[in-house]
């Protein structure tokens, strides 16, 4: 696992041959038309390492469907696109798949302001986009199964945990300066306050910063005794090497992130990261027999016997095999066929029972909370016996018993602001 950064982005930059279906599912279902899908993920660009990662768990599990028989006895066909890391590209290659290529249901986008930049071409075409990716929630769509973690997946064990066991009484929260990390840090603060302890600062810096050394200072200097690191993409590399080139103990001011997972600390050098914490409902190292396959059968089938397995990347595979049981449940490919059958899916995901929330589309995951390691990869230090209710609304107050997103839709009237 002691893979650097120049051998993580060729390996990353090597998926691209995943992006083409073995030619063999052809043959196999030669009477049968195809049913097209799109993938809509960065090939290239500033964001391209890790959604080709996550265009390839799509891939593979399409690879696996169609090896058993296809969907309703059809093979399925991937049509993938280039958002080019670019939201305005994501927009336009969205309206693509779904108005010439009349394709009905998209996997992808990665960032926040992809899925908003799609999400009104989605809702005003009809069709339906399958989201993986960990986010901030405030959001109520019926055209998007959202299958990444929620704030409350994340926080809601992670603070009183951090405060309770770690015994950390003074938070400095650090992000990258767009929507994800802000709108984390204001549900931190909340249940940061609620445990008891306090936040000391609430600082930003701008996405793919990478001189961290005055903010790695004022951290020192604050009188903080841990860190909530909300910082994304290339900058969590910076900002690590830093800190311990600065001479920070993890022991003594952990760095306790939301976003940190085993692609950053495969490109940083697994020592930089010792000691300190991710909140994830999945991580690489789950001694699960379906996660040891699953680690198997993604290294295999993108050529690389280092390849990392993270959160993001298995929630783009299961969701795929939720779409196929929702689409067989209703026999309809259309978006209101596909709401009407996703709702109360369950599937055994390499890290657990997964199940989409009839009420808001969310998945419901088991939170856990991760130490990273001398070898670079995780030791699950907690855990939840089970997975919980998604609740996107979480950070405005919405419980299980006062949901704010339901299949009605969002109840404005209850929103906190």
């Amino acid at each position: 696992m002691d893979m650097n950064r120049r051998q993580l982005f060729r390996a990353a930059a090597a998926t691209t041959a995943g992006l083409t279906l073995p030619g063999t599912v052809g043959r196999a279902f030669a009477a049968a038309d195809p049913i097209k899908v799109g993938a809509l993920y960065s090939q290239t660009g500033n964001l391209a390492v890790a959604e080709k990662l996550l265009a390839n768990g799509v891939m593979m599990a399409v690879a696996e469907i169609n090896a058993a028989g296809g969907v309703l006895g059809r093979p399925v066909e991937v049509v993938v696109e280039d958002g080019a890391s670019d939201p305005k590209t994501f927009a336009e290659k969205a309206s693509k798949l779904i108005v010439k290529d009349k394709i009905s249901t998209v996997f992808g986008c990665h960032t926040s302001a992809s899925r908003k930049a799609v999400l009104p071409i989605f809702e005003k075409r009809g069709a339906m986009l399958f989201y993986q990716t960990h986010y901030e929630g405030f959001e109520c769509s019926r055209n998007v199964v959202y299958s990444g973690a929620v704030p409350n997946h994340q926080l809601a064990n992670y603070i009183p945990w951090i405060v309770k066991t770690l015994g950390k009484k003074k938070f400095f929260i650090v992000g990258s300066n767009y929507i994800y990390p802000r709108e984390m840090a204001k549900v931190s603060k909340k249940l940061i306050e609620a445990a008891g302890a306090q936040w000391v600062a609430d600082e930003y810096l701008e996405l793919g910063h990478s001189e961290w050394a005055v903010m790695v200072k004022k951290i020192k200097e604050s009188g903080a005794d841990v860190v909530l690191s909300n910082v994304v993409g290339d900058s969590i590399i910076a900002f690590y090497r830093e800190f311990k080139n600065q001479g920070i103990s993890q022991a003594e001011i952990p760095i306790c992130a939301t976003v940190t997972s085993e692609i950053e600390i495969a490109a940083m050098g697994a020592d930089y990261a010792a000691g300190s914490y991710t909140s994830f409902p999945y991580f690489m190292s789950l001694d699960m027999p379906s996660n040891k396959s699953f680690v198997e059968r993604f290294r295999k089938f993108v050529n690389d016997p280092k390849a990392v397995t993270y959160h993001s990347l298995e929630a783009a595979y299961f969701q795929v095999f939720l779409w196929k049981q929702a689409v067989e449940k209703s026999k309809d490919l259309s978006v209101d066929g596909i709401r009407a059958g996703i709702g109360g899916q369950s599937y055994d995901a390499p890290g657990g029972k997964v199940t989409i929330d009839a009420d808001n589309l969310h998945c419901w995951l088991t939170p856990r909370i991760g130490q990273w390691q001398a070898d670079g990869q995780s030791k699950v230090v907690d855990a939840y016996p089970q997975s919980i209710k998604p609740l996107p609304y979480f950070g405005y107050g919405e419980t299980e018993s006062n949901l704010f997103c339901t299949a009605k839709g969002l109840d404005s009237s209850k929103l906190k602001l």
